[in-house]
């Protein structure tokens, strides 16, 4: 049985506040378009571990570093957001 995590991560833009949901894997993806798209720094997502991913201080560190870079690429993309970037943070849903 294999058994993953998802992160549940507070956004912050401007006076809006949300929260998205995406397992260690979907920021994986996102960083590495972002890093051929945009030439963002390859070493921003915080690092895949394997032992004792699923414990729980390292849940909540790593949930706490994915926030992070999540905070980090907003502030690098202020004006325009790339595509992928805000499909991912589901802008489509509150953009109106």
């Amino acid at each position: 049985i294999s058994s993953f995590q998802v992160y549940i991560i507070q956004v912050s833009v401007g006076n809006h506040q949300w929260t998205v949901k995406h397992r260690y894997s979907d920021f994986h993806d996102l960083h590495e378009k972002l890093v051929s798209e945009k030439k963002i720094d390859k070493n921003l997502l915080p690092p895949k571990k394997m032992i004792g991913k699923n414990s729980k201080s390292l849940v909540e560190k790593r949930q706490k570093e994915l926030e992070v870079y999540l905070q980090t690429l907003l502030v690098k993309f202020p004006v325009t957001t790339p595509k992928v970037l805000s499909h991912f943070l589901h802008f489509h849903l509150y953009v109106s």
